[in-house]
Formats: structure tokens, sequence, C-alpha cells
């Protein structure tokens, strides 16, 4: 899966977006979580906050 995922960010509008992962604390079990989503380019600041 990654390497089509790779391939596809590659071509043409897929180098304006970013991946960003934040690690947030589940409020149930304390565990700590991991959340991914794809953003563009500029609104990766404000995503990480």
């Amino acid at each position: 899966m990654a390497k089509k995922t790779v391939a596809s960010l590659q071509k043409g509008e897929g180098r304006t977006y970013s991946k960003v992962i934040k690690m947030e604390r589940s409020p149930k079990t304390g565990a700590y979580i991991f959340k991914e989503e794809m953003v563009p380019n500029d609104a990766v600041k404000a995503a990480l906050k």
C-alpha cells in the first residue's frame, strides 16, 4: 500500500499536501493514539495546533 500512496503523491497536485501525524492521549484508556491526516502545505501549522 505504501508504494501506491507514495506514487500517487508524486504526481501533480500531490506535492501540495503533507501528511500530519498527531499523538494524542485517549480519554478512555489514557493510552496514546496517533491520528493521521493529509492537509494542504499552507494549513500544516494550523492543523498542528
